[in-house]
């Protein structure tokens, strides 16, 4: 049972850590009501002019994208839902998440490199397959710096054991970030 009512939970990690599926699994759970937000809707909602998230000409289209993305979770968490976010969302993009007030919990799951990149191309579909991407989106969450404690190791767990573990640690406080942090 997961009772976190108003509170809202960054679900991050590589392309291929399991996020999306951990996120779907998280808002199913008995409890308090819940909305499951996935980042790349909001990203896949730019028509002409959208530039691929991860180039580095990106970082304007996606600050806009991360303030759309955090003020429909506050608007949910205002309305008594429990929030899971799942995409992509390094420290560098948590600015918009901290202005609301509303318990934020950031967790950054980490497998190792070699299984993100089974994963995504174990999925097929439309989906990030280039393992050169793949491993510098990686390089980049594995970088947490002073916020290095959010990551949450994953290595050999299935979708039920990552979503057990995210449970454990949203139950635990520790990967809530500080008021005013983001």
């Amino acid at each position: 049972m997961l009772v976190c009512a108003g509170q809202i939970l960054i679900l991050t990690g590589s392309p291929g850590s399991g996020k999306t599926t951990a996120a779907r699994a998280l808002a199913s759970l008995p409890g308090s009501a819940k909305v499951h937000l996935h980042a790349d809707d909001f990203w896949h909602a730019i028509g002409h002019g959208a530039v691929a998230p991860f180039l580095p000409e990106a970082h304007a289209q996606n600050a806009v994208v991360m303030e759309a993305l955090a003020a429909a979770a506050f608007s949910y968490a205002r309305g008594g839902y429990f929030v899971v976010v799942d995409g992509i969302i390094g420290p560098w993009f948590l600015a918009p998440f901290g202005r609301d007030g509303a318990a934020v919990h950031y967790v950054v799951l980490h497998p190792p490199l070699d299984e993100a990149i089974r994963r995504c191309r174990e999925r097929g579909g439309d989906t990030l397959t280039d393992p050169q991407v793949i491993a510098a989106l990686y390089r980049q969450l594995a970088d947490l710096g002073e916020l290095g404690h959010h990551a949450l190791p994953v290595a050999g767990l299935d979708a039920g054991g990552v979503a057990a573990a995210i449970l454990r640690a949203v139950e635990s406080g520790r990967f809530r970030l500080a008021p005013g942090r983001t």
